[in-house]
């Protein structure tokens, strides 16, 4: 059972595998960000006040976070639509833009 969950589950200092997303940009692989550090994000629920609030932190670093290769990734179950109406609620409300 060791030998076949070594050789199934991701393991630490390894490549990641790869994997197909939708996304508010349309589809993405993880393949796609080959050579850059990636943060996957991953929040339990749109529109929630600490997951707005860890958004908006991640916005405010995203210049940085670009200069020094790295991408930000934000996973949920959400749909895409939702996650589009949360963006733009953000900016209507704080006036500040989700990349």
């Amino acid at each position: 059972m060791d030998n076949i969950l070594r050789t199934c589950l991701p393991q630490i200092g390894a490549p990641a595998p790869d994997f197909k997303a939708n996304s508010t940009f349309g589809p993405i692989k993880l393949s796609d960000y080959r050579g850059k550090w990636i943060v996957l994000f991953s929040h339990p629920g749109d529109f929630t006040p600490v997951c707005t609030t860890e958004f908006i932190a991640f916005t405010q670093v995203y210049t940085s976070f670009v200069e020094r290769n790295v991408q930000l990734i934000g996973l949920s179950v959400d749909s895409n639509p939702s996650h589009l109406a949360w963006v733009q609620n953000i900016y209507k409300n704080t006036g500040i833009e989700i990349p």
